[in-house]
This record gives structure tokens, C-alpha cells and sequence, in this order.
């Protein structure tokens, strides 16, 4: 912009030409740019006015919007913002085949502390350990009183706990919300839920992830928010699993014994109803696995799928079975049984001594129990053909189950396969297996003859066959369980109107240090089934070190043990079950015909 000088040459000149004043001149000068100035204060002053006006209807507009917005939404509790990760905490439930609840959440809360902003840290210290007796009051203090700024007091407390520590009216103690996983039947069940614990933690909330069993194989799926929340349905029911552990602990401590565990499926699916071991504990209170001592003496151990044990005398109906099948023999083939039998160095005996030779239909090596009959018969299959057997049952292999501890409950074979192996694992020595190994293959070889495969998931495709023994052999070998209940060596197994078919087996412990056996230690298993002429379950009980007293002599057989459980069990569930009673006909042969 070109500046006008306020007396300018060129005027003033001309000016005193005409005799004027030219101070004039300089003052119209002052006034004209003072005015001009003054335009632009003007201008300038009404575009910032206008600016600002724009400004604040801008403001308005947006604040008044909001207010609309808000207005019309739903209402909704605030969030308070935290940074990281979000913590993920929701986790379906899990419930049985009638859809009753065996796992769920519990919205709860947690309880930790700021130190610093305690006002009465001993008092506080003092009185948490009266609410919470699992905590000492020295602890406490050193925590309150220590350089730490958090400190968490208890992962979850019930609303009765929440409220003592909130009448306890110190400040630096402070409660998050969470949700934890609550098994509202206790230890009902406890091996194969497993049991949940706290994975990522923070204040106001805790990821909840399996630790064992079912909630540990299927975590994902519980976590899974593309499920929508639909619960894992199990094939257990809950009712029958309740009478089924009622009835095995009872057994367990009338018969003395250190442990028990019981198995009960659909001999046609292999879906396990009711599974249980014992001792159990609690899910909601899971204690910590053992650092020393044997492991299966823990609570924590399912011996129904991780102890593996030699079954004894149960695997005699398989050699039976594959024998027959082989066409080898029929249920009235004469085996030679006389005892000792000899083989190489070895001399194999009956139990007690007893001699039931010389000849047994097979039928009768059954229902007797004979050792030297199964292993003739077992020396006939031949090795490889023993072998092959077995296999094809699923003893080589871990079980399939859904449980975390089943891939490592792997069957003890023998190093080196020989005619002697062949020979002792036919009665159920040499070899060991758990009680779920057997329940399959009893399940496979009586059901008809299909291969089953042990589930605890409802819903999922069942895996039936290959064909392990003829319709047939099945059938033949289901008349021959039965008469080891009705004259045999289990009859204390009979249940009026359920013609249970079983197999007892005895096997003494191996010595934990060292080679042998113990001389007054067991194993005892009634594997069986029900009704024997059209079974629809299989049931498999064992007990450990069972010491049952008659006559002031100790009984650590199956037949004094195991089997009058099971029976028990039978009793009990068989109705659950929604299976009649039925009279069993009697046998034209037994009918004698009277006159009057």
C-alpha cells in the first residue's frame, strides 16, 4: 500500500503561491487517513463478529444434536474405559443329556487393596482375616504396610464376604466385578468336568479357561463368542452319574477299599452315561496336583480312564470270543483243563490251587473262571491272531474319549510278545488297561459285534463298526456271561428282572519297588452287562484294594467285592434308565411237571 505524505511537496508549494496556509493542507491530510483507518477497524471488527457467530451456531448445532441423539437412544450403563486388551470372560455353559446344568458363570467380585490409600491398614489387616480365615493377619499387614501399590486379596468372594469387607469402611479396599465358573452339583461329575480357573486377570474382569477334563478339550468352544452362548451338552445324566457315585462310594467304604471307579454305557453307541472315580473332589475348589508321592493316590486322579491296571479274568470272554469266532470252537467245544499246565519254565495254575480238568465245555471255562482252558484256547488263536484281536478293540491305544488325561493313559503291553505273553494276557495278566478300555471292548464284541467308540459329547456323529466278531459269536457270547452270574463265579450280581450278564477278574498290585506282586493287595473288576439276552448298557466296576470280611476271613475277590457294587448300581439305575424288570424264562430242561 503507498503512503501519502502528510505535507507534500508539489501543494505546499503551490499553497504559498496563492497565499494560502499549508498547515491546513497537513491537518486534512491527518483526517482523511485517520478516517480511512477507522473503515478498516470497521471492516475488520465486523468479519470477526461474523466469524464468531458462525463459530457459535457450529457449537450449538453440535451440542443440540448430541442432546437429540441422546435422547433418542436406549439407555445405557457406562463403561468406564480401560487400557489393553479386552478380557474376554463369558463362557458357555455345559449341561447333560436332559439339558440340566453341570457348569455355569456366577457374576461375583474380586477383592484387592491400594495400600497407599489405606487409612487404618492394621484394622483392616485384623479384621480380613476374621472374615477370610485362610489369611493371616501378619501377611496382611506386610502387604498394607510394604512399598506395593495393588495387591489382590482374593480372586472372588461371595456377596455375604463383600458385604463384611464394605462394613470394614476402609478405603484402600476395593471390589471388581467378574463373572467365575460355578458347579452348582459340587463334586458330582468332578473328573470329567474337570474343572476352570482365572487365566488373564484385571481389575474389573478375569478370563475364565479350562484346567482339565471336558472344560479343558473344549475350551475353545466354551470361549467361542461365534456360538452364541449355546451350552456343550454331555452324555452324561445327572441323575444316573448322582446314584452311580452314591452307590460306588458306599461299596468303596463298606469294602474297605482305597479307591473305586465305575463305568456305565450304551453298549450300542458307546455313549457314556455315568463315569466315576473315586476319591473325587470338588470342581469349585480344585486342589493343586501333587509334587511327590504317587500320583494315582491323588484326588485328582480318574482312575476310570488314567489308571491302568491288569483287568484279570474280564478278558477271558474276549479270547472266548475270538476263539469262536475263528470257528475254533463252539460253547460246548471240550477244552483240556487240567491244571498246572506247563509251558517251557512256566507253570500256569488255577485260582487257589483248585484242578477243574480234565475237560471243559468252554461255556464252563467262563463260568468257572480257568485260566489253563483260556490259554488253550489262546494258544490255538496264535500270536499274531491274539494280537490282532486285541488291537482291533482299542487295548493298544489310548482311549478316544473328550478328556485331556485320556491321550496319556496309554496300555501297558508287554516288551516282547511271546507264546507265554499270548498265553497270560488271554486271563487278563501281562497287560494293563483301563477300566474305560474294557468297557469299549465289552461294549464292541456284545453289542452284536460293532466296534464303539467312547464319547461324552452328545450330538456328535457316532462312529460304529468295523465288525469285531460276528452277530453269532456275540450272542453266544452274551449266554455265557449270563450263566456266570446265574452258576458261576459272580452271583452275587443277579438282579431279579434285569438278567445281568458279567465276568469277574482278580489281579494282584505289582510291588511300586520293585519286581512281583503284592501278596495281599487287588484289583478287583466286575465288567457287565444288562439285560444279558438284548444289552442295552455296559457297566464296569473296579475296586482298589478291597478287603471284604466273612466269617472273620478276609474275601479280595471280585465276587465279593466288586460284584455285589455293581449289582447295587444295576439296582439303582436300571429304573433311571427307563429299563422294566422282566421275568427271564425259565429253561424247558428245568421245569418238572407235578400231578396233584
Amino acid at each position: 500500500m503507498t503512503r501519502t505524505p502528510l505535507r507534500p511537496l508539489a501543494r505546499i508549494l503551490d499553497a504559498r503561491r496563492k497565499g494560502e496556509n499549508p498547515d491546513s493542507i497537513e491537518r486534512e491530510n491527518i483526517r482523511l487517513r485517520q478516517e480511512a483507518q477507522r473503515d478498516r477497524d470497521r471492516a475488520r471488527a465486523q468479519g470477526r463478529l461474523m466469524m464468531m457467530g458462525v463459530l457459535f451456531f457450529c457449537a450449538f448445532a453440535a451440542v443440540g444434536g448430541k442432546m437429540g441423539q441422546l435422547a433418542a437412544s436406549e439407555p445405557a450403563e457406562p463403561r468406564t474405559a480401560a487400557p489393553g486388551a479386552v478380557i474376554a470372560a463369558q463362557r458357555a455353559d455345559i449341561v447333560d443329556r436332559n439339558g440340566r446344568i453341570l457348569a455355569t458363570n456366577l457374576t461375583t467380585h474380586s477383592l484387592y487393596a491400594h495400600p497407599q490409600d489405606m487409612i487404618e491398614p492394621e484394622r483392616a489387616a485384623r479384621e480380613l482375616a476374621v472374615i477370610f480365615p485362610d489369611l493371616e493377619e501378619e501377611r496382611l499387614l506386610d502387604w498394607f504396610t510394604g512399598p506395593s501399590k495393588f495387591r489382590w486379596i482374593k480372586r472372588k468372594i461371595s456377596p455375604e464376604q463383600m458385604q463384611a469387607v464394605h462394613d470394614i469402611g476402609e478405603p484402600g479396599l476395593l471390589f471388581g466385578p467378574r463373572e467365575m465358573r460355578l458347579y452348582p452339583n459340587g463334586r458330582l461329575a468332578a473328573h470329567i468336568l474337570g474343572g476352570a480357573g482365572f487365566g488373564r486377570e484385571a481389575v474389573a474382569s478375569a478370563e475364565i479357561e479350562g484346567r482339565a477334563g471336558i472344560e479343558k478339550v473344549f475350551d475353545d468352544y466354551l470361549r467361542d463368542p461365534a456360538n452364541g452362548g449355546a451350552p456343550l451338552t454331555l452324555t452324561l445324566d445327572l441323575t444316573v452319574q448322582a446314584a452311580v457315585e452314591r452307590v460306588l462310594g458306599g461299596g468303596m467304604r463298606l469294602m474297605n477299599a482305597k479307591g473305586a471307579s465305575a463305568i456305565l454305557m450304551e453298549a450300542a453307541t458307546g455313549e457314556i452315561v455315568a463315569m466315576a472315580s473315586l476319591p473325587d473332589f470338588d470342581p469349585n475348589d480344585r486342589p493343586a496336583p501333587p509334587t511327590e508321592g504317587d500320583q494315582s493316590d491323588s484326588p485328582l486322579f480318574n482312575r476310570a480312564v488314567q489308571g491302568v491296571y491288569e483287568l484279570g479274568s474280564t478278558f477271558k470272554i474276549l479270547t472266548a470270543a475270538q476263539a469262536l469266532d475263528l470257528g475254533l470252537a463252539n460253547p460246548e467245544t471240550l477244552i483240556d483243563a487240567n491244571a498246572p499246565m506247563t509251558w517251557g519254565k512256566h507253570k500256569i495254575g488255577e485260582f487257589e490251587g483248585k484242578n477243574y480238568g480234565p475237560r471243559l465245555s468252554v461255556t464252563d471255562i467262563i463260568v468257572k473262571s480257568s485260566n489253563v482252558g483260556t490259554a488253550r484256547m489262546a494258544l490255538q488263536i496264535g500270536k499274531e491272531r491274539h494280537q490282532a484281536f486285541l488291537d482291533s478293540l482299542g487295548f493298544f491305544d489310548p482311549t478316544p474319549v473328550e478328556l485331556i488325561e485320556a491321550p496319556i493313559s496309554r496300555p501297558f503291553l508287554p516288551d516282547r510278545w511271546g507264546d507265554i505273553h499270548t498265553i497270560t494276557v488271554s486271563y487278563g495278566h501281562g497287560m494293563s488297561a483301563s477300566p474305560l478300555h474294557l468297557a469299549t471292548a465289552y461294549a464292541s464284541v456284545l453289542n452284536g459285534g460293532l466296534r464303539v467308540r467312547p464319547t461324552l459329547v452328545r450330538g456328535q456323529p457316532h462312529e460304529i463298526g468295523p465288525r469285531v466278531v460276528s452277530e453269532e459269536v456275540s450272542e453266544a457270547a452274551r449266554d455265557m456271561l449270563r450263566q456266570v452270574v446265574v452258576r458261576g463265579t459272580a452271583s452275587f450280581g443277579e438282579v431279579p428282572g434285569y438278567a445281568v450278564g458279567g465276568k469277574t477278574g482278580t489281579a494282584d498290585k505289582p510291588r511300586r519297588n520293585g519286581p512281583g506282586y503284592e501278596e495281599d493287595k487287588t484289583i478287583t473288576t466286575f465288567a457287565s452287562i444288562f439285560p444279558a439276552h438284548d444289552p442295552k448298557y455296559v457297566l464296569v466296576v473296579t475296586l482298589d484294594e478291597p478287603t471284604q470280611m466273612v466269617s472273620g476271613e478276609p474275601r479280595r475277590t471280585a465276587g465279593w467285592t466288586a460284584v455285589p457294587v455293581a449289582a447295587e448300581i444295576i439296582r439303582r439305575t436300571a429304573p433311571l434308565l427307563g429299563l422294566r424288570p422282566e421275568i427271564e424264562p425259565v429253561p424247558l430242561d428245568r421245569v418238572t411237571l407235578t400231578s396233584n
